[in-house]
């Protein structure tokens, strides 16, 4: 595995200069930013993303506002209450994507984020808690506890809240694979270990953050 300066030096070059390639990475919020945002934000980015994979994203955007009136603006307690019978009426309302499965998932994520935020004091001071040297340990609780967050869907969620981040893209994977760190897209223990493991290294020697780290990867494969 390759010193991160190695990975970077090329990128930096594509792009002509570290200002150009830093004007294009996404950034983690600070932790006292995350802490201010509203438990009912964490409920509707994370239900936007669940519904969003596999469908076409831009037309999930669009109904997405419409969504939210549906769901009383994605409040933990009134989502986490509604009983079968009640999303059954959801399912008919205008507007509303009419998946089961993701419908149901709003209810499961709402009582698990619920729980999380009781225990935590709201969810901003759960996520802004999140250690870098353990993302792989709290990404998987999060799946562990959530409700079709796995895949990228978790991932994509936690970077569009700030979260610090990767995301195990195709690009990034296959860069994970040329450094020799899995040789596929991790999914087991021991492969989540080893990539915890060159995620650290890493920000150890670029000082940059895990949602840094990761485009970069990606910028250099594609």
């Amino acid at each position: 595995m390759r010193v991160f300066d190695d990975i970077e030096a090329p990128v930096i070059e594509r792009f002509g200069s570290r200002r150009a390639l830093n004007s294009q990475l996404a950034r983690p919020e600070p932790a006292a930013a995350l802490r201010k945002i509203a438990d009912s934000r964490w409920l509707s980015e994370a239900s936007r993303a669940v519904m969003q994979a596999g469908f076409n994203w831009t037309v999930v955007r669009n109904k997405w506002p419409r969504i939210e009136e549906i769901f009383h603006g994605f409040d933990l307690h009134h989502c986490a209450f509604m009983p079968d019978e009640a999303l059954e009426d959801v399912m008919k309302q205008d507007g509303m994507i009419r998946h089961w499965a993701k419908t149901k998932a709003i209810r499961d994520n709402a009582t698990f984020f619920l729980e999380l935020s009781r225990a935590h004091n709201g969810l901003g001071h759960y996520f802004a808690g999140w250690d870098a040297a353990s993302y792989v340990d709290n990404l998987r609780a999060l799946q562990k506890g959530g409700s079709r967050l796995g895949g990228r869907t978790a991932q994509v969620f936690l970077r569009r809240m700030g979260v610090d981040t990767p995301i195990f893209s195709p690009d990034m994977v296959q860069a994970l694979v040329r450094e020799g760190v899995v040789l596929k897209s991790p999914s087991s223990q021991r492969d989540l270990a080893a990539v915890q493991s060159a995620l650290n290294q890493w920000r150890q020697e670029s000082g940059r953050s895990l949602s840094e780290i990761s485009q970069i990867l990606a910028y250099s494969v594609g």
